[in-house]
């Protein structure tokens, strides 16, 4: 296959419509989400797209650092690489970013890999689920996520979700709420929605003692999973909450690289795991934790980061591999105003299909092109 010869990056931030507590209002007052786009091209001009979605409040990666991490380091060390040798170009990014704890500069690494898929597919011309080794469904249901500390809000969200064809939902848990709004929260969407799955996120907003106690009563609410009621590294935490077995426990945050996983399986910590390919360094090493929670009879949610246009295709092509079921929260298309693609990439109701062009599937107009510059060249 043809190495890669160039590569380009450059930032696009897309309008955040809604409200959601976890994006800041810029100096104009209107939300954005930003992103970092990345073009490779090979020696035949054959070019694929990835993207890194960093969100400092979820991530320790701004988008600056995101930037300057590419420019300076990711780029520089994938060039000459054939983009179907996945492994090749992961040791690559790991040998100029090494990890600490877990991966180093993830997200970063994550736009590198997703570039690598789609150009890999767009030279064999096949889809990304393809060279991941086929797929199990051709469309994923979503949740619509309620995000605010305004009990009107959350009202005026769960008639727009439920006006947009969407059955199933997931909460936002923790500061600035308090325990008894969350709890007040849980009840609110279940007697909006009661057949529908409802799942809640904590993003590690708890400690341990107001997790315990809240968590049986979360269970009589209806909650039906718990994700990230604590930080990652409070391990004995978890596995008190485990053994409570109210709710299920999922983790997310600090669950990013295959070989953390397998330790934390180990232990016996989780009961699964919320997966966020742009968080996990990508679709390579995400495969590989799939593969490990399946194996060993642990829950595989399908999450993200508020992803847009290219995370999200490749979120979806990585669902669809792993052949889930449940409903995701991939609430990008909820949350973002405006795209880059030109294939009109949006959930039919509430159900997302797999984009049928080779790679990711993505055609994308003038505006990512004209955000690009040359950061390495062969």
């Amino acid at each position: 296959m043809s190495d890669i010869a160039r590569v380009e990056i450059g930032r696009f931030d897309y309008d955040i419509c809604g409200e959601f507590k976890f994006f800041n209002k810029d100096a104009d007052g209107q939300m954005r989400r930003p992103s970092v786009l990345v073009r490779l091209t090979d020696e035949d001009g054959v070019q694929g797209w990835g993207q890194a979605v960093p969100v400092p409040t979820w991530t320790y990666e701004t988008v600056e650092s995101v930037q300057t991490t590419l420019e300076f380091y990711l780029a520089p060390a994938v060039l000459g690489a054939d983009p179907e040798g996945i492994e090749d170009v992961h040791r690559r990014m790991e040998r100029v970013i090494r990890p600490g704890y877990t991966t180093g500069q993830p997200l970063a690494k994550a736009a590198i890999d997703l570039a690598c898929y789609d150009l890999a597919g767009k030279q064999q011309d096949e889809r990304t689920v393809n060279l991941l080794g086929g797929t199990r469904v051709e469309s994923l249901q979503l949740n619509w996520t309620i995000a605010s500390h305004d009990m009107a809000v959350v009202e005026q969200e769960l008639e727009r979700g439920k006006a947009r064809g969407y059955t199933n939902f997931t909460v936002k848990l923790g500061s600035p709420q308090t325990p008894e709004y969350d709890l007040e929260l849980v009840r609110k969407v279940k007697d909006f929605a009661p057949e529908g799955f409802l799942w809640a996120d904590a993003n590690t907003g708890y400690d341990l003692d107001t997790v315990l106690e809240i968590l049986p009563k979360l269970a009589d609410a209806g909650l039906e999973v718990l994700e990230s009621p604590l930080p990652p590294t409070n391990i004995r935490g978890y596995q008190r909450l485990k053994r409570t077995n109210a709710v299920p426990i999922v983790m997310d945050e600090g669950m990013i690289a295959p070989e953390v996983v397998a330790e934390y399986i180990s232990l016996d910590v989780f009961d699964g795991i919320a997966m966020k390919p742009a968080r996990c360094a990508g679709l390579y090493p995400s495969q590989k934790i799939i593969s490990l929670l399946q194996e060993n009879g642990l829950m595989v949610l399908g999450s993200g980061l508020s992803d847009p246009d290219i995370s999200l295709a490749a979120a979806v092509h990585l669902y669809a591999w792993a052949g889930l079921q449940k409903p995701c929260a991939l609430n990008g298309p909820q949350f973002l105003c405006n795209t880059l693609t030109t294939d009109n990439f949006i959930p039919k109701s509430d159900r997302v299909f797999l984009p049928a062009g080779p790679g990711l599937g993505l055609r994308l107009d003038s505006h990512a092109d004209a955000c690009l510059k040359i950061v390495a060249q062969s």
